[in-house]
C-alpha cells in the first residue's frame, strides 16, 4: 500500500528552518520545565510506599485522609483517584523500617468503616533502593546513547552519529518536558518507555540515513540537500505506515490499557510522534549544516575500492607463487 507514490520530491530541507526553529522552541521549553518545576520521581526512584485500595461503591476520599491522619505511618500521605471512582492510590514518601509491620493491615485498620473495600496491592521501596534504581535507570540511558553512537558511526560516518545523538536527545529531552507539563510520576516505566523511543527513533532515523547514503553514492553531481529530499520521499509511505500504525495501538494502550501503564503509553505517544518528526526534521538537516560533503565522500570511496583492490591483487598474486 502507497499512501506517497514517488512522482515527485518533496522540499524538506526547504522548510528545516522552520523545524529548527519549532524544536529549539521546545527544546527551550522543556528545559525550562525540567528547571523550574523539575521531575516527579516516584516511589521507584523516590522511595516510599504505594497501597491500591478498591472499594464495592465510590470511594469516600475526604473521609479516608480524615481518618490517615490520625495514624503517624500515614503523615503526609496522599489519596488520588486510579482509574475509576471506586479505586484510590494511597502514596506515602516514607517506608517502614520494620519487616514485622504489614503496611496492608495498618491500612485496612485505618479505613475501617469508610465502607467495604480490599486492599489490592502494596509496593514499598526504601530510599536507598530507590536511589539505586535511579542511578542505574540514567547509566542505562547514558550507555544506550554511547552505544548508539559507535554503531552509526562505525556504520555511516561520525557526521551521522553526531546527527543521530542530536536527534535522540531532542526526542527524550521533549519527551521528558512533556513529562513534567503533566506531572505523571517517572518511575521504571518511564524509562522502559524512554529507551523504547531511542530504539523507535534511531530505527526510523537509520532507514532515512540508508536512502541517504545510496543516493550519495549514486549522485556524485547532485548537491546533499536535494539527496536528502528525495531519500526521505522515498521513505515518506514507509515512515507513515509505521507512525501511524505504532501511534494507534499505543493510544488504544493508553485509552483502554489503565491507569497501570498509562505512564509508560503516554511517553510512548509523545516519543512516537515527536520520533517521526525528528527523524525527518532534525536527524537530516543537522547532517546537512555540519557540511557533509558528496564529492570528497566518492573520492573516500574511490580510495577504499583501490585499497581493497590491490590486497585482493596480492591475495592472487601469493596463491599463484608470483611476488
Amino acid at each position: 500500500m502507497e499512501f506517497f507514490k514517488y512522482t515527485k520530491t518533496f522540499n524538506f530541507m526547504g522548510r528545516s528552518k522552520l523545524a529548527m526553529f519549532v524544536s529549539i522552541a521546545l527544546l527551550l521549553a522543556s528545559y525550562t520545565l525540567l528547571a523550574t518545576k523539575g521531575l516527579n520521581y516516584g516511589v521507584d526512584f523516590a522511595g516510599g510506599t504505594i497501597v491500591q485500595v478498591q472499594y464495592k461503591s465510590e470511594a469516600p476520599i475526604d473521609d479516608m485522609r480524615n481518618r490517615l491522619k490520625t495514624n503517624e505511618i500515614f503523615s503526609g500521605s496522599s489519596i488520588t483517584e486510579f482509574g475509576s471512582k471506586e479505586e484510590v492510590v494511597i502514596r506515602m514518601k516514607t517506608s517502614t523500617a520494620s519487616v514485622t509491620v504489614d503496611v496492608g493491615d495498618m491500612t485496612r485498620e485505618a479505613l475501617k468503616g469508610t465502607g467495604e473495600f480490599e486492599i489490592r496491592r502494596v509496593d514499598i521501596v526504601g530510599p536507598k533502593v530507590g536511589s539505586e534504581l535511579k542511578e542505574k535507570g540514567i547509566m542505562s540511558l547514558i550507555l544506550a546513547v554511547i552505544g548508539i553512537l559507535i554503531y552509526v558511526a562505525f556504520r555511516f560516518e561520525w557526521r551521522f552519529a553526531v546527527a543521530s545523538i542530536v536527534a535522540l536527545v531532542h526526542d527524550v529531552s521533549i519527551a521528558l518536558g512533556a513529562i513534567t507539563l503533566v506531572g505523571l510520576d517517572v518511575n521504571l516505566d518511564v524509562l522502559a518507555a524512554l529507551l523504547t523511543i531511542l530504539g523507535y527513533s534511531l530505527n526510523d532515523t537509520i532507514i532515512v540515513f540508508d536512502r541517504i547514503r545510496e543516493g550519495v553514492v549514486s549522485g556524485r553531481n547532485r548537491g546533499l540537500s536535494d539527496i536528502i529530499d528525495e531519500s526521505v520521499t522515498r521513505t515518506l509511505a514507509r515512515t507513515t505506515l509505521t507512525s501511524l500504525t505504532t501511534f494507534f495501538v499505543v493510544f488504544t494502550l493508553f485509552i483502554y490499557g489503565g491507569e497501570i501503564i498509562h505512564a509508560f503509553a503516554f511517553t510512548l505517544l509523545v516519543g512516537v510522534v515527536v520520533g517521526t518528526y525528528s527523524s525527518v526534521f532534525v536527524a537530516s538537516p543537522i547532517l546537512l549544516a555540519f557540511g557533509f560533503d558528496v564529492k570528497n565522500y566518492h573520492v573516500k570511496l574511490a580510495a577504499k575500492a583501490k585499497r581493497e583492490a590491490d590486497k585482493q591483487k596480492m591475495r592472487d598474486q601469493f596463491e599463484s607463487g608470483v611476488m
